[in-house]
């Protein structure tokens, strides 16, 4: 893809993505990922190696499977003409972000807590998030919605740019591999301990470098919506609380909202029936409202507007 044109490429996605959100199912490529997963780790399994192994043949396979799909695909058609190679590019990128979407989500869960129906915006939440939702109350459920933003801003949008920036549409595509394959099996209990411990590390090292880019970028949009004392308290929060969380990613973007927006995120959770206890987030903050989710929302699409804007310079001048 033609560095010149990286800008209108992605900018062009970026507004597909705001105003058409996710494509039905039927035609998103993220859905195929998944159906890849689960039919090829019944099969891997059943291979005579090491479980670990199994899971490493697997990630890789489908990664280095998915890269090469859309980089050939990209490539016949910029061999058909600019034209063809450049729209395939911007279809390709905006499959690869999903900012929009989780808007939308976040905002069904905020208007349940609005008019008051706790049980729909128990259901609601849980389409985002991985932990248990039914014993949230109003604020565990604002505070779940707030989380869920701010760390797919990274996964969702920043992560998939990133990558773009890189290596192309076809980079990005192979990350949401990383990411579908995480979502999947990267879990640590009995079923995937092994199995999915490769697909975990990978989407550690993937989101290692734009997790703490994402820490300036939301320090940036939070300086522009409130001003330079919101942008501060982003940063200080980001770099003292930030690495608290387990995960090596997910505790920098989501302490960059929580000291933006003075709010407490994080905390105990469910998960599969088993209590996790996780330090809390912004911890001298009052806990979430519904009024927070639009302010983490408004936050979550202004940082990436200006990390779209960002890299596009990055790869013009750099």
């Amino acid at each position: 893809m033609p560095s010149d044109l990286f800008p209108f490429i992605l900018f062009s996605a970026f507004v597909l993505d705001f105003f058409f959100k996710d494509p039905p199912n039927r035609f998103h490529p993220v859905v195929y990922m998944g159906y890849a997963v689960s039919i090829l780790e019944k099969r891997f399994r059943k291979l005579f190696l090491p479980e670990g192994l199994q899971g490493v043949i697997l990630a890789v396979l489908l990664i280095v499977g998915v890269w090469l799909l859309f980089y050939v695909l990209l490539r016949v058609c910029y061999e058909v003409g600019p034209i063809w190679g450049n729209t395939a590019s911007v279809i390709t990128l905006y499959f690869a972000f999903s900012a929009a979407g989780l808007k939308k989500a976040a905002a069904d869960v905020r208007y349940a807590l609005e008019t008051g129906d706790i049980g729909k915006g128990r259901k609601m939440v849980q389409r985002i998030v991985g932990r248990q939702t039914e014993q949230l109350d109003k604020s565990g459920i604002a505070g779940a919605a707030v989380e869920s933003v701010a760390e797919n801003f990274v996964d969702g949008f920043l992560s998939p740019l990133f990558f773009a920036a890189l290596g192309g549409p076809a980079l990005a595509m192979a990350y949401k591999m990383v990411n579908t394959l995480d979502s999947m099996i990267g879990y640590r209990n009995d079923t995937y301990i092994r199995f999915g411990k490769a697909a975990a590390r990978i989407d550690d090292a993937a989101n290692f470098i734009p997790a703490r880019i994402s820490v300036v970028v939301i320090a940036l949009a939070s300086t522009l919506l409130s001003g330079a004392k919101a942008g501060l308290r982003s940063v200080q929060t980001a770099v003292t609380q930030g690495r608290l969380q387990k995960s090596p990613n997910a505790g920098y973007p989501e302490a960059a909202f929580a000291g933006a927006l003075e709010i407490r995120l994080a905390g105990p959770a469910e998960y599969h029936g088993i209590l996790v206890e996780k330090p809390y987030i912004g911890v001298d903050f009052p806990p979430p409202g519904p009024g927070d989710v639009k302010r983490a929302c408004d936050l979550m699409m202004l940082s990436s507007f200006v990390s779209a804007l960002f890299f596009s310079f990055f790869v013009l001048f750099v």
